[in-house]
Formats: structure tokens, C-alpha cells, sequence
């Protein structure tokens, strides 16, 4: 009893200092009102005060409240203390461009953080109104930035917000100029963080240059240039933005390519940080695009696309067999590489060691240069190491990055634009997405793929899953030996088990409190048949599923 008293005064001192420390008079009195509730609240403070938000290469993420393991205005100010710091410190000469979606806080948070840059001298930009992701990796690279910083939480749950950190050329060189930080930044900038004091000695200075909308013109049109402008131009689409920042700005790059403007989902187009029609906005989630597919199956559309609320995954259903279908983000990865390949897009190839392994079969049949990296955009952009020119990349997680050129990330914009061009090509020619999908098995084999994808309150629950794989790996899978087991530990925490035909990749997630299990069996097509090779594998699947559900415990 002694010791939980102590612990708890030790809190409430804590407590006090942050609020000593606290620029903003709202989260100060949400946490006054945690004290006052004290001893009830004893667990929410210590969840609170349980540590800091830790600066990764992803950033900052989490949940909107009060004390240093939540986001906040003075985990913001400490942050953008911190990276300008280090900017300053590595010589980094130039603007900090700066971005926000629509989210509970994001609007304060961007301009928190132009006025500390400002306050330190160094000129702010900041994008005119709530914007997609990929406009605010754009502007990096156009304005020649030092840096940008991106206030989202992209697909995360509405209580969430996140500080993503993008690198122009003078500091993330060739291959990371508009691109997300990776090792040894995301360390310098973690350790300039710690060093920030008091946060009333950090000097503040004015918003910044609100930049005008030439900038998001700029972009709609250098994302319609990314598709023929000859090719055919008849596709009907129906489109969700989730709530998000992306409907403007994609209507207008179709608009700007020739295309009829998608029919866009009515309850779901306008910004809304609530999510009031969605249980989570993801387009990966159940239920999540039901709208979506409701407004196909009235409109009569060719194609349904949804972005997630950044707009910088896109998500594709079709029709098939009569009802829709949510196509896997390694089904469109193949769908977008191979049409690229078909338009004679001569260069690197790359995913992720997460991916299907159809990218590699397709490359190595075409000679065209591969590679395979791990989980993130932040590697696929720095693929090959710039032996090759990076022409595609594209992660199973609904992220693709058609024009590295244009911005160097993942970008649902010119993905879905890339999507129609491939849809209206084939509905010319009386064919659909699906008909090429079976063009590429009957060539390739079947890749079927899925999750095991497994949420948890506890953290703990995925380490000793994950101790528990590394403990006791199996032998075989769906029968067969396994032929390769890799342990990346310590770079990564991730184990690979492969088999002569199937393979499976065990991981926790980098930005959500999951662990996933991504899995892949290849059937071979005989005589043609692909259905037939396609049921065989989802059996498979399935099986594999189950197998590697009680290795790891779960």
C-alpha cells in the first residue's frame, strides 16, 4: 500500500510539472481533471505519463490528450523545437513547408509548428487548407524545402493524430529528396527532441507564408500528366475519400486527365474528423467501403476507388460474378507494375518483403530490374540503392507510387488515376481489371494472398507471440518442409518461414497496436484453368492461416 502510495504521488508530481510546462489552457484542464480524479484515475494517469511519444521514422502517432504519451500541443511545440534544431544543426538551409489533414488538432499543430520555425528564423510555408498527404510530399520537392512536415494520422481510429517528417535534397540526398526520414535522421531528431527545454524559452514567431492554390494546381496537373493523353477516356467511377482530404483534389486531377468526374460517395465527401459513418477509416476494414459499393451498384459504375483519409492509399473494388469485391493491395500492385510494363516504363521495380512475390516472378520474365525491401516507403523510394531508376513501387498495404518522379511516396491520387487509365483501356476493348488478373495467373500461377492480422490492447501479447515463433518454428506448413526460415532481428523485428509454394511473414505493426501475419501460397495454372487453380489456393490459405495462428499462440 506504502509503494502504491508513493507511486501515485510520484505521478501527481509529474503531473504538475507538465502542467507547469503545458501551453495549452484546454489540455491543461483536461489533465487537471484527470487529477481531480484521483485515486479513481490512477491507471489513466500512469497510461498518460508512461513514457513519450518516440520519434521514429514514422514519426509521431497517437492518441489526442493530454501528458507526454499523447499528442498535444506541447508534444507538437517540443517536436518542431527539436527538428528545427537538427535542421539547423546538419546545415540545412531553407523553408519548412508544412501540411495538415482534417483531423481534431492538426490545423494547430501545423501552425505551432511554422511558428516555432519562424521563431527560430527559419521561414515557414504553410499549404493552404487541409490536403492530402502526397501534395504536401509534392511541395518538398517543388519548392526546393529543407524539409516538410505532415500532420496526419492517415488510416489510424479518429482519436489519433500523428507528425509525419519528410527530407528535401540538401539532407535526404537523391533518393530521399521529398521523401519520409529513415536511420540515422529519425535518431538525430529523437535526440534534439530530449535536448529541447522549457518550453516557454522556445521562442515563437510568426504563422508563416500560407501558401496559395497555384501549389495544389501545381500538383493536379503533374499527377494528370502521369497517364496517356490519348488513351481512352469512358470510365465510370465511384469514389470515397472516408471523411478524408482527398475528394477535392482527386476530382480535380480526373477532371484535369479528361476523365468524367467520379461519383463521389455523398455522407462521406466532405472532411469530418468524427468518421461519423465509418467504425474505423480504413478502406481495409470490414464494412468500411459498404457505401462506396452501395453507390457503384446504383450509379452502374465500372470501377469503385477509396482513398483512405489522407489520400495517399487507394483502395479498388470491381464487380465480379455479380456482387463486389475489394481487390488485395498486391492484386492492383500487379495490376498497375504490369500495366506500366505495357506501356514500355523501362526501370527498377520494387515492394516489400511483405508483398507478393508475383512483382519479382513479372520482372524476372520481362528483364527488367527488381528489388525488395523492407516494410515502408521510406526504403521502397530508396530501392536498388539508385543503381536503377525507381519507375513503380507499391506495398500490400493499398500504397503505390506510380510516378517516383512526382512524388517520391506513396500517392492514392495518381494510383487511382493510373487504375482508370488501366480500367478504360480494357473497357474499350470489352475486358475488365478481373479479365487481366486471370491473364497474369494463367502466365504466372495464382499468388493468393492474406492476413493474420491480430489487434491488441496489450503489448505484451505480440512479443510473446513473437518469442513464441522464434522459440518453436515450424517445421513444415501445409505439408511441406520449410526450406528457409529467417530471423531479421535486430535491424527488423520480423520472421520469414518459406516453403517450396508458400511463404509467410510475421510482424508487428509499425503504427498500430497489431500483429500480422502476411501469407502467400502459389498454385500453378494447369491447362488454363484458372478458377480451379484459384480454389486450390484459397483452401490453401486458409489452412496456412490456421497453422500459423497456433504457432504463434493466438
Amino acid at each position: 500500500m506504502a509503494a502504491e502510495t508513493t507511486d501515485l504521488d510520484d505521478l501527481r508530481d509529474r503531473a504538475r510539472r507538465w502542467l507547469d510546462d503545458d501551453p495549452d489552457p484546454a489540455s491543461r484542464d483536461e489533465l487537471r481533471a484527470v487529477l481531480d480524479r484521483l485515486p479513481g484515475s490512477g491507471p489513466e494517469l500512469a497510461d498518460r505519463f508512461a513514457g513519450s511519444l518516440t520519434f521514429g521514422t514514422a514519426g509521431l502517432r497517437g492518441p489526442l490528450r493530454a501528458g507526454p504519451n499523447g499528442m498535444n500541443l506541447a508534444v507538437v511545440t517540443r517536436a518542431a523545437a527539436g527538428l528545427v534544431a537538427w535542421l539547423a544543426a546538419e546545415g540545412g538551409e531553407g523553408p519548412l513547408v508544412i501540411g495538415y489533414d482534417a483531423r481534431h488538432g492538426s490545423r494547430a499543430f501545423a501552425e505551432r509548428t511554422a511558428q516555432v520555425a519562424t521563431g527560430a528564423g527559419r521561414p515557414a510555408l504553410l499549404l493552404p487548407r487541409p490536403l492530402p498527404t502526397p501534395v504536401l510530399a509534392y511541395a518538398v520537392r517543388h519548392l526546393g524545402a529543407v524539409a516538410g512536415v505532415m500532420v496526419t494520422a492517415s488510416h489510424n481510429p479518429p482519436q489519433d493524430n500523428g507528425y509525419k517528417v519528410y527530407l528535401g535534397a540538401q539532407l535526404g540526398g537523391a533518393l530521399g529528396a521529398g521523401a519520409q526520414i529513415v536511420p540515422p535522421a529519425d535518431a538525430g531528431i529523437e535526440a534534439a527532441i530530449r535536448s529541447v527545454g522549457p518550453l516557454a524559452q522556445v521562442p515563437l514567431g510568426p504563422a508563416g507564408q500560407v501558401l496559395g492554390d497555384d501549389l495544389v494546381a501545381g500538383y493536379v496537373e503533374r499527377a494528370a500528366s502521369v497517364i496517356d493523353p490519348d488513351g481512352p477516356r469512358d470510365l465510370k467511377v465511384a469514389y470515397t475519400p472516408l471523411h478524408g482530404v482527398g475528394a477535392a483534389v482527386l476530382t480535380a486531377a480526373f477532371a484535369r486527365a479528361g476523365f468524367p468526374v467520379p461519383g463521389v460517395v455523398p455522407d462521406q465527401a466532405e472532411p469530418d474528423p468524427a468518421f461519423p459513418t465509418v467504425s474505423f477509416p480504413n478502406p481495409e476494414e470490414p464494412g468500411a467501403v459498404d457505401r462506396l459499393v452501395a453507390l457503384a451498384d446504383a450509379t452502374g459504375a465500372d470501377v469503385a476507388i477509396a482513398n483512405d483519409p489522407d489520400a495517399d492509399r487507394c483502395a479498388v473494388a470491381v464487380r465480379a460474378a455479380g456482387s463486389w469485391r475489394m481487390l488485395r493491395g498486391d492484386e492492383v500492385g500487379a495490376l498497375l507494375a504490369d500495366h506500366l510494363m505495357r506501356r514500355g516504363v523501362s526501370g527498377l521495380y520494387a515492394t516489400t518483403i511483405v508483398s507478393s512475390s508475383l512483382l519479382r516472378a513479372m520482372c524476372a520474365a520481362r528483364g527488367l530490374p527488381y528489388d525488395e525491401t523492407l516494410t515502408g516507403f521510406k526504403w521502397i523510394v530508396r530501392a536498388g540503392g539508385g543503381a536503377q531508376p525507381l519507375v513503380f513501387g507499391y506495398e500490400e498495404a493499398l500504397g503505390y507510387c506510380v510516378a517516383p518522379e512526382h512524388v517520391r511516396d506513396k500517392d492514392g491520387i495518381t494510383a487511382a488515376l493510373t487504375v482508370a487509365e488501366l480500367a478504360a483501356g480494357l473497357k474499350e476493348q470489352g475486358r475488365t481489371l478481373t479479365d487481366r488478373l486471370d491473364e497474369l495467373a494463367a502466365e504466372f500461377g495464382v499468388h493468393h494472398t492474406d492476413q493474420l492480422s491480430v489487434r491488441v490492447d496489450d503489448l505484451r501479447v505480440i512479443a510473446d507471440a513473437m518469442a513464441r515463433i522464434r522459440a518453436a518454428r515450424p517445421g513444415a506448413l501445409l505439408g511441406q518442409p520449410v526450406t528457409e526460415a529467417q530471423d531479421l532481428l535486430p535491424a527488423s523485428d520480423v520472421v520469414i518461414l518459406r516453403t517450396a509454394a508458400a511463404r509467410v511473414v510475421i510482424r508487428p505493426s509499425g503504427t498500430e497496436p497489431k500483429l500480422k501475419a502476411y501469407l502467400e501460397v502459389v498454385e500453378p495454372v494447369a491447362d488454363g484453368d484458372v478458377p480451379s487453380a484459384r480454389t486450390r489456393a484459397q483452401t490453401a490459405i486458409a489452412a496456412l492461416r490456421t497453422e500459423i495462428a497456433t504457432a504463434l499462440g493466438l
